[in-house]
């Protein structure tokens, strides 16, 4: 019986305590969440991904993936952040006649208008629950505008508030000084690339290994849907990048929630 007892006490001991270790809204009950806003942690990160096509050798939800694991360092790192589900639609252009990564199946749009419509309806729950900051930061390029755009209209709508919203750019300005830092390592420009070559591939290598086919790695074509050259891509060229995109946002969130 003593040694029974002994067994079950251990194993409480193992049992992950969500409230406690995650910083994931999905992964907490509405108690932990009450008790988090209550205990000063008021700052909502809300992660922007987009699924789109990234050449043969990489997932359509590479965008999705990696911010998803970059915001939860980001939080962890804050202290007083918790990460909403990640927006995986985007404007990805229009559908007739499809232009850019519409032109690959399996790349999802949506249109501006509900993009915008889907942050400010998001941003206003979060208010209402108790968070006081409410943060964008998006892992594509093409909407960064949308979300200056957004932060500014809640921000006018709350001016009378205590609250804020804040479009984080700097989460994709890293990523862009990573790529460059990648020709003081002897890349070229034409390997490093804008998409699914050498600087986007190793940045989604360090967040998540699985989203790319090492074995689909293969000599670059317009027509395929990548800018770059991946072949040479690995996880340790791209760590670098993931803790230069965690360092500055980190820093840019604590200016910009600084009262």
């Amino acid at each position: 019986m003593r040694f029974a007892s002994l067994c079950f006490s251990l194993l409480l001991s193992f049992t992950p305590a969500y409230a406690d270790t995650s910083v994931f809204l999905e992964e907490l009950a509405w108690t932990d969440v009450r008790d988090a806003t209550q205990n000063g942690r008021t700052t909502m990160i809300i992660p922007i991904g987009g699924t789109e096509q990234n050449g043969p050798h990489m997932a359509l939800g590479k965008h999705n993936v990696r911010v998803r694991v970059l915001a939860g360092r980001i939080a962890s790192t804050l202290g007083n952040a918790l990460v909403a589900p990640v927006v995986a639609y985007a404007p990805e252009g229009p559908v007739s006649p499809p232009t850019g990564h519409m032109r690959f199946p399996g790349t999802i749009t949506i249109s501006e208008d509900a993009f915008e419509k889907t942050l400010e309806s998001a941003a206003r729950g979060f208010r209402l629950h108790g968070f006081k900051d409410i943060v964008f930061i998006g892992d594509h390029g093409g909407y960064q505008k949308n979300l200056r755009k957004v932060a500014e209209s809640l921000n006018r709508e709350w001016s009378k508030t205590s609250v804020r919203a804040h479009a984080v750019t700097e989460y994709y300005d890293a990523a862009e000084v990573y790529g460059e830092s990648l020709k003081e390592k002897g890349f070229k420009a034409d390997e490093i690339g804008t998409h699914a070559g050498l600087a986007d591939t190793s940045l989604a290598l360090a967040a998540d290994a699985s989203l790319v086919r090492s074995e689909r790695m293969q000599r670059p074509s317009k027509l395929d849907g990548v800018s770059g050259d991946p072949r040479r891509a690995t996880a340790d060229l791209g760590k670098p990048g993931t803790d230069l995109i965690v360092e500055r946002t980190v820093d840019a969130i604590r200016k910009a929630v600084k009262r």
